[in-house]
């Protein structure tokens, strides 16, 4: 069944225990995720579980999500760009899925916010390391399979993938997160401005004390205000036109 908008509005909305707002969309034999922009990102929770969704990915951006659940579905793959619509997610449950490896787990790196996660029940818990590994590769992950993290199991992730390449990963995310949105602003800071050389300094100096006129005087004045160096700089090379008459 398509997830649609007509679906998403006619789906059960309320406040959960937890007090957020969530948007139960359970049991609908939900293949792909898909159209959730609909949702106008009005939601804490969504809840997805009980369908036979086979990727975890999600093309609208949802900043307000903070809790995603997929028990009971078919998911082996995670997109990409999955840091980018959920940049806000703390908690993800994936309990009785199909990941088989620990490969297919890499992508999480991009959920930077993600402090609770659960895997239980899918065949990738039986690879060694497998807890080792989300932990190096999660830094803010406070609990795994409803198992807290601790600090001294933590530092043996560490040692066992290196701070290097958890650093990594880390980085990827971020990466990741600054992927461009259609529609977004802009948010990339913009280049510095660098400031005129020496030479430009001298030459404009030169082109202010003989200007023959206040136009003139305002014009270059104008331009060394928009940063255009060579333009008042070059003014010292065209010779007066007074003084080009007098050579000829």
């Amino acid at each position: 069944m398509r997830l649609n908008a007509d679906m998403i509005s006619r789906s059960p909305a309320f406040f959960n225990a937890m007090k957020d707002r969530e948007l139960d969309l359970r049991g609908n034999k939900i293949a792909v995720i898909e159209n959730l922009a609909a949702t106008q990102d009005q939601f804490d929770s969504l809840d997805l579980s009980d369908n036979e969704i086979r990727k975890l990915e999600c093309l609208a951006v949802l900043p307000r999500t903070k809790l995603l659940m997929f028990n009971n579905n078919q998911i082996n793959r995670i997109a990409e760009n999955l840091g980018r619509a959920f940049p806000n997610l703390e908690s993800l449950v994936l309990t009785n899925n199909r990941f088989t490896t620990l490969k297919e787990l890499e992508p999480l790196a991009m959920l930077a916010s993600l402090t609770m996660l659960s895997m239980v029940d899918n065949p990738v818990t039986k690879q060694q390391h497998y807890r080792a590994f989300l932990i190096a590769m999660l830094p803010n992950l406070r609990v795994l399979d409803f198992q807290k993290v601790k600090p001294a199991e933590r530092q043996a992730a560490e040692v066992t993938y290196g701070a290097a390449s958890a650093a990594k990963r880390q980085k990827t995310a971020a990466d990741a997160a600054k992927t461009f949105v259609p529609g977004a602003p802009d948010t990339a800071p913009a280049a510095p401005k660098s400031g005129p050389t020496p030479e430009q300094i001298a030459r404009i100096k030169d082109a202010i004390a003989n200007a023959s006129s206040l136009e003139e005087v305002a014009r270059l004045e104008k331009a060394l205000k928009s940063g255009n160096y060579d333009v008042v700089a070059g003014a010292t090379t065209e010779a007066p036109e007074g003084d080009a008459m007098a050579t000829e």
